[in-house]
């Protein structure tokens, strides 16, 4: 079956909610994900400057006691410590967001945030419009250069004063970190992020690919290549913050952040003090830009695939790629349009922490574990898998689909809610109640989807429970499914591929 998230659940027609779900997840990750490229791409124009504006107190946006305390920077260390770390703040604040008092002071529109917003956005439709092909030409550059500007960093960042005792705090484990459930919720929330788990993008991007292309290899190499850059970034981003901390003669944990505050307070301020700063700046922001372009076409990809899915051959339109994709770019413009107002860092921080959060996440991936593995059949989706790639994949990959992943999904699922904390910015200004009430209606617009679309099929068919059940989960093989034929799946072995007399023969549509 070659299909996008919503039509390749179509194995199991009474959860085609979890299609609906994942695009809906999808969306959301589209609409407030880019405002980090925006930023990005605002810190990356005014890198270009001989002194970088966050490490000067000479600028209309900074606050009086800046300029007071720069005065008195020459006698006292301390004081040009803290107006660094105030300078960085300051820009990002009073600059780059001139944050209003609250979610109820949506204050005036940004124009240089909000072009650079449409930058990105045009940015992103000319490299998707064409599709998958155009778009992995692209992806040669943005997908590889980034390591170019990471081997850079790195060399520059361990030969800085400091650097050891940075990457020394990143490799040293604290064992005690284990018995809080945040840490679990953090870390099953990243690794969904950054494999796109549950959001439908891979799905799509599968549906490109030959029908014997070898799946279960490429989730190895996807695995090892994507954690080994986290952990290779890491050394690179610590070295760094090392070495603010032996500027600053501070503890690293007093400078290490996370979320945007690493990317556009931390890491700008330790900038700042190495020579020739703006180089390093900018090819800091070039390489958040080019990363987060990547993760911009895939999640673009998978939502535009979804719905042309939807759309009968007959109504096909010479240009409609082109128009689903400028759609697509134009709505979520409109929305972003209120990320870039004074108050928009409020609604961004209520689009990140509800409408895909690691909650809404971690229910999609239980669904899909709990749908593949129980109604389609862990052994059927095996053999679908061996009659593709030649041979069977390792007998504990079922279990993992079976019992091991949802078992850990809904056990963080579970601490998430348990441990569950209203939202805060800055740990200062808490969110309003009917602030609250719109994160819980945007996490439980993806949520609802599945239960919802269940319970609507069961109703609506005839027969009695047995027999719907039975109509509801047979598979629904369209106009892209791939017919095949293998001699003998269960004489495949998980060792080797099959030889040629064992390859399989398949039919495929043209798409």
């Amino acid at each position: 079956m070659k299909a996008g998230s919503i039509n390749v659940w179509n194995i199991a027609p009474l959860f085609k909610g979890l299609g609906y779900a994942s695009m809906v997840i999808v969306f959301f990750c589209n609409t407030y994900y880019i405002m980090v490229l925006a930023w990005g791409f605002y810190y990356l124009i005014h890198s270009f400057s001989s002194t970088l504006p966050w490490s000067s107190c000479d600028n209309p946006w900074n606050t009086p006691s800046c300029s007071e305390i720069f005065q008195q920077a020459a006698c006292n260390n301390s004081y040009a410590n803290g107006r660094l770390h105030r300078l960085n703040v300051l820009f990002f604040r009073n600059k780059v967001l001139d944050i209003s008092s609250g979610l109820d002071d949506p204050g005036t529109i940004k124009w240089e945030l909000t072009l650079c917003l449409m930058a990105v956005w045009i940015l992103v439709y000319f490299c998707v419009w064409k599709g998958v092909k155009s778009t992995g030409k692209i992806v040669y550059f943005t997908a590889t250069f980034p390591y170019v500007v990471l081997i850079i960093l790195f060399v520059r960042g361990v030969t800085l004063p400091g650097a050891y005792d940075g990457i020394m705090y990143y490799i040293k484990p604290d064992w005690s970190k284990l018995q809080e459930a945040q840490v679990w919720i953090d870390a099953g929330t990243q690794i969904f992020f950054s494999y796109a788990i549950g959001l439908g993008a891979l799905t799509a991007l599968g549906s490109y690919n030959r029908f014997n292309n070898d799946c279960y290899k490429d989730a190895f190499v996807l695995a090892l290549i994507n954690s080994g850059t986290s952990f290779f970034a890491g050394f690179v981003v610590f070295s760094i913050l090392g070495f603010m901390a032996a500027e600053q003669g501070v503890d690293i944990s007093q400078v290490a952040e996370s979320g945007p505050g690493l990317a556009f307070i931390a890491y700008p301020k330790a900038v700042s003090l190495m020579p020739v700063a703006p180089l390093w700046a900018a090819l800091f922001f070039f390489m958040l830009l080019l990363l987060g372009l990547d993760s911009q076409f895939v999640g673009v990809e998978g939502f535009v695939t979804g719905i042309l899915d939807l759309f009968p051959m007959k109504y096909n339109h010479k240009y409609k790629r082109e128009i689903a994709v400028a759609l697509c770019c134009l709505l979520c413009f409109i929305i972003d349009l209120a990320m870039v107002t004074q108050g928009g860092m409020y609604v961004f921080q209520l689009f990140d922490y509800y409408s895909a959060s690691g909650m809404t996440l971690l229910w999609q991936a239980f669904w899909e574990c709990v749908v593949v593995a129980w109604v389609y059949g862990a052994d059927r989706f095996m053999d679908d898998v061996a009659r593709m790639i030649g041979y069977r994949p390792f007998p504990w990959m079922k279990w993992c689909w079976s019992f091991i992943t949802p078992c850990v999904c809904i056990g963080i699922f579970l601490f998430h809610l348990v441990n569950y904390k209203p939202l805060t910015y800055n740990n200062d200004y808490i969110y309003p109640w009917w602030g609250e009430v719109i994160g819980w209606c945007l996490a439980l617009s993806s949520m609802l989807c599945i239960p919802v679309s269940l319970l609507y099929k069961l109703f609506r068919a005839k027969g009695s429970f047995s027999q719907r059940w039975a109509y509801l989960t047979t598979p629904i093989w369209g106009g892209h499914h791939l017919e095949y034929m293998a001699p003998d799946v269960k004489s495949l072995t998980s060792m080797s591929p099959g030889g040629e007399d064992n390859k399989v023969i398949i039919f495929e549509s043209v798409m």
